[in-house]
């Protein structure tokens, strides 16, 4: 592979919204400069590498992860509380402690049934799976063969980008979970996501609140109106 390719990589990555596989990176080449150009999987990773080295060397503030079987630009680890702050705003974005709950069930747990799910967690899972599939965290990939065949399902390609994962493989294992539950940056995160959780169900009780306000606001019209039609007959 000719070396120019380095920054052709590079750019490619920079540019795209979404991790770029290594294929597409290859498509993009040969469709420009022929598909005789000789380039492969393996020189993409080692060249991704070498970039990321410079990085490490230079101390610039960003790195290429290797997420979602694909590459992406993102800011370093040890940036992440300061770029954090930044959306610390969008708390909607979060995703509840239920809805975490249920999305690591079924990720260490796929492919599995919306029965099996409610085994686990002992509650009913239709909102919760519902929104998870709204946010294409979770999908259905078919039927299980047991009795009533219930859909089965399986985390997604979207699962991987929002927790920065390359592949499920990625995933901590068990002992490493321990661990990771006595970490500072981890409880701190569990508190704003139970806060997180609080200030949604207290928006929803608003919602249902302001609901009946309407309602009855719109019998107490109704009702003032039949008593002025009825005075108007007398």
């Amino acid at each position: 592979m000719d070396s120019i390719y380095n920054s052709v990589i590079e750019a490619l990555i920079f540019a795209s919204d979404e991790p770029l596989t290594p294929n597409e990176i290859i498509n993009a080449i040969k469709g420009i400069d022929g598909v005789d150009t000789e380039i492969t999987t393996e020189e993409i990773d080692n060249v991704v590498n070498e970039l990321n080295k410079k990085y490490d060397e230079n101390e610039s503030a960003f790195t290429i992860l290797k997420i979602a079987h694909g590459y992406s630009f993102a800011t370093k680890p040890n940036h992440a509380k300061y770029v954090g702050f930044l959306s610390s705003e969008k708390s909607k974005r979060r995703l509840s402690n239920a809805a975490l709950e249920t999305l690591a069930i079924i990720a260490y747990k796929q492919p599995i049934t919306k029965p099996e799910l409610e085994m686990i967690r002992g509650v009913n899972s239709d909102y919760t799976l519902n929104t998870l599939l709204e946010k294409n965290l979770v999908t259905i990939s078919g039927r299980a063969d047991s009795v009533g065949r219930p859909l089965l399902y399986v985390t997604t390609d979207e699962f991987l980008k929002y927790f920065g994962l390359h592949s499920i493989n990625d995933l901590p294992k068990p002992r490493e979970i321990e661990e990771i539950m006595k970490d500072e940056d981890f409880l701190e995160q569990k508190r704003k996501i139970m806060m997180g959780d609080i200030e949604e169900e207290a928006e929803k009780q608003l919602d249902e609140n302001f609901s009946d306000l309407e309602q009855t606001i719109d019998l107490d019209v109704e009702q003032d109106r039949k008593n002025e039609e009825l005075d108007y007959e007398n």
